[in-house]
């Protein structure tokens, strides 16, 4: 959890930079790129389950 939690507060330092900066923000913008994102890391975890 102490991970998790550690990304978003990075995550969120960063997204606060990069707008500040009026750089383009360094993740996809919509949410179906969001999801495939996770459909990615979901599928590496079930290959670590299962191997």
């Amino acid at each position: 959890m102490h991970e998790i939690i550690m990304s978003l507060i990075a995550g969120l330092i960063v997204g606060v930079v990069f707008t500040l900066i009026k750089l383009p923000i360094p993740a996809p913008p919509v949410f179906s790129a969001i999801c495939g994102i996770i459909g990615v890391w979901g599928g590496m975890k079930l290959v670590q389950l299962f191997i």
